[in-house]
């Protein structure tokens, strides 16, 4: 039996979908596929999102920003499970097949934190935190 394959989906695809891609694949991979896009691809993955997901031994510098059509026939094959991680992604998230199913996980959005390098950088990690505690209760 093949695994489930679990998109993450948020608007962008820099921050929140690639830390829960990064997370589950941790927590749960011998389970689970693990993806992200974004309705709105960033063309790249944040840099304090890389920083504070190495905090966990968790590597996203390969990652890349992708978009939703990547996961949407022709391109590719829908996933099982589309957890939205933002409101806007749910909202501009394309029609799917019937059968895959659909979670609303929204958090806040990192790359919009302000401050110091240090206070953006707590700002990721209280997100972080925040989507792994939301993947061990939906998916561990």
């Amino acid at each position: 039996m093949s695994k489930k394959r679990i998109l993450f989906l948020c608007t962008g695809n820099s921050c929140r979908s690639h830390m829960g891609e990064g997370l589950l694949r941790h927590l749960a991979g011998d389970r689970y596929e693990s993806l992200s896009a974004g309705a709105n691809p960033a063309g790249y993955v944040h840099s304090l999102a890389i920083e504070v997901m190495q905090e966990l031994g968790i590597d996203l510098s390969t990652h890349r920003s992708k978009s939703i059509n990547e996961f949407l026939p022709p391109e590719g094959a829908p996933p099982d499970v589309v957890v939205s991680v933002c409101d806007s992604a749910d909202q501009n998230c394309p029609v799917f097949p019937a059968d895959v199913e659909r979670v609303l996980m929204p958090f806040e959005d990192p790359a919009h934190a302000e401050g110091t390098d240090d206070e953006k950088r707590a700002v990721f990690r209280r997100i972080r935190d925040e989507i792994q505690t939301a993947i061990e209760e939906r998916f561990c």
